[in-house]
């Protein structure tokens, strides 16, 4: 990114940034109030630990295969938090070295807290269920972590901005879908787990979709340069470089991925309806007082999903099971 579109991107995050702190009351819950992964778990110090246990190791044992593969990929998903965390604080505007308790750092820091609660709860689950190979798991967290990601948003906040708020709407979307599945898989405890889940990401969606909302009211044209770019690219998933042991970066994600078509927890008709729901949310089909160009990409977003809903009629998920490392039985 030049220099000057950096200065520019530097101002507007000031702008933006100036009432945070509502921002971050609004959208965020104080630490004291909020849910701990402890609540829904077992509890180690009681008598009746062993008997919780048993009960629930027994609620998870008819739970699907493809079922269980979304669960775990969804738990290494959101157990790489360090990347998404350490992606963030180098956004222009976020500045965590001379301005530590600025709004935007303040805001990175606490997100990443909340968020961090989700992988914490699903993987001392998971443990707990007696149906998953905890190792091969943690083998693929820690490579997912080590081999880091590219989203295609450099550090410009406007594509970064863009991007959590469709990735917030998918997380909450897949987490949703698991709630409710597990509910017909005659397991409410984890249906409880799922949908706590997702409601944190669905108010960390409407923050984002907040922060770009204001980007559009004092830098529309590039707002939706930025928007056409993203999707021209294709929003990609935080965990596309998953893999297990042997085998290749990115591979044992387009697995993943099928297993959640299968099971419909997440799928390309999802993708295609987040991105006209943030059309809608951004009203950018009536976005005026923009440059030639951006009328261009204004035209080509609002033409996209029809496009995309036509090649996606087309493509049929694959059938064949995939044998992954993390499930043992």
């Amino acid at each position: 990114m030049d220099i000057t579109l950096s200065a520019e991107r530097l101002e507007v995050m000031k702008h933006i940034g100036k009432d945070l702190d509502g921002l971050i009351a609004e959208y965020l819950k104080p630490i004291d109030e909020n849910w701990q992964p402890s609540d829904f778990l077992p509890d180690a110090t009681r008598e009746g630990f062993l008997h919780e246990v048993k009960l629930l190791q027994e609620s998870c044992r008819d739970l699907p295969y493809d079922y269980i593969a979304v669960l775990i990929g969804d738990t290494i998903t959101e157990e790489a938090l360090p990347t998404y965390e350490s992606w963030l604080v180098d956004v222009i505007g976020v500045n965590q070295v001379d301005e530590p308790e600025s709004g935007w750092v303040r805001w990175v820091r606490a997100w990443t807290a909340e968020e961090n609660r989700h992988g914490d709860l699903l993987n001392k689950y998971l443990y707990l269920s007696g149906r998953v190979n905890m190792r091969a798991m943690e083998v693929s967290t820690q490579y997912l972590i080590a081999d880091g990601f590219d989203i295609g948003t450099d550090r410009d906040p406007y594509r970064n901005f863009i991007y959590t708020s469709f990735q917030e709407l998918a997380t909450n979307l897949s987490h949703r879908r698991t709630a409710t599945l597990a509910k017909k898989f005659g397991n409410p405890h984890l249906s409880k787990i799922c949908g706590v889940i997702a409601s944190d990401e669905m108010r960390h969606a409407k923050a984002y979709k907040a922060f770009v909302t204001r980007i559009l009211e004092v830098d529309p044209s590039e707002l939706v340069l930025a928007l056409e770019d993203m999707m021209k690219k294709k929003i990609v998933m935080p965990a596309h470089f998953m893999r297990e042991t042997g085998v290749k970066m990115g591979e044992t994600f387009s697995h993943f991925s099928d297993a959640a078509q299968r099971l419909g927890v997440y799928t390309t008709i999802d993708y295609i309806d987040i991105l006209d729901d943030l059309l809608v949310e951004w009203n950018i089909g009536a976005v005026r007082d923009i440059n030639e160009k951006a009328e261009k990409a204004r035209d080509y977003l609002m033409a996209l999903p029809a496009r995309l809903r036509r090649v996606a009629d087309r493509t049929r998920v694959p059938e064949l099971a995939y044998e992954f490392s993390w499930i043992s039985r």
